[in-house]
């Protein structure tokens, strides 16, 4: 539906993912976590797909986690409801890292937060030579979460990624191309045809990408701990700056 926060295409094999909140710039909250969560589902029970693309609709690719729902967590991080509603955000991009094709994140405009984490959870980056990219998480007064030390380090290494997760340096999307957090730079208007023109190319024998795939994040994922254990090393700490804020 053309109202949906999230919406679905899927032609010659490769799915389209689009964020469609614009109003709040992208911005997750748990609904909308839901809906993707459930979207990568159905991606994955399709096997004439063989690549995915998420993209977003406005200014923003994702603004991070939505304001309100962060205010709202902040208040009683480990009330089940806020827990809960915090996980399926979290648990929104780490699906999107283990969809079953290759995925590439069409990136236009900011990036922040935990809309970082979902381009950072996808195979490949394109990205557009003006597009802002920002941890985010200290300027808000959070704790980084879903794992974003992790995430972030296996592409642009430790320099980087303290310079970005500790000491707030945003870039743009040549820099990102630089430090090798994006494959390409690319004029905005160019962004989803480049990114298209890629996840057609090893869509083409959907069988061979979803084998190549899981062997190629098998065999390349590096560091000291795994994404997911990084994800619960992180939640205490997110959770007691959020309950620091609200007070």
């Amino acid at each position: 539906m053309a109202d949906a926060e999230v919406l679905l295409e899927v032609d010659g094999g490769v799915a389209v993912v689009t964020l469609n909140a614009p109003d709040r710039r992208n911005a997750l909250t748990p609904q909308m976590a839901a809906e993707l969560i459930d979207v990568f589902d159905r991606v994955d029970a399709r096997p004439e797909v063989g690549a995915l693309v998420v993209r977003a609709v406005g200014k923003s690719f994702c603004a991070g986690g939505d304001v309100a729902t962060l205010t709202n967590a902040g208040k009683d991080p480990a009330a089940p409801e806020a827990y809960d509603g915090m996980s399926r955000i979290y648990d929104s991009f780490y699906r999107l890292g283990q969809v079953r094709v290759p995925t590439i994140a069409a990136v236009r405009g900011s990036a922040v937060g935990a809309g970082m984490n979902m381009l950072l959870a996808a195979d490949l980056r394109i990205v557009a030579t003006d597009a802002r990219l920002l941890a985010g998480f200290l300027k808000r007064g959070m704790h980084p979460g879903g794992g974003h030390f992790v995430i972030l380090s296996r592409l642009i290494g430790r320099e980087a990624a303290a310079a970005m997760a500790l000491f707030g340096e945003e870039i743009d999307g040549t820099r990102a191309a630089e430090l090798g957090l994006a494959w390409e730079a690319v004029d905005d208007a160019a962004v989803e045809d480049r990114a298209l023109e890629l996840a057609r190319r090893v869509a083409a024998d959907p069988e061979l990408a979803r084998v190549a795939v899981g062997n190629f994040r098998k065999e390349v994922v590096n560091g000291a701990v795994s994404w997911e254990v990084a994800t619960q090393f992180e939640r205490p700490a997110q959770m007691w700056s959020m309950r620091r804020q609200a007070r």
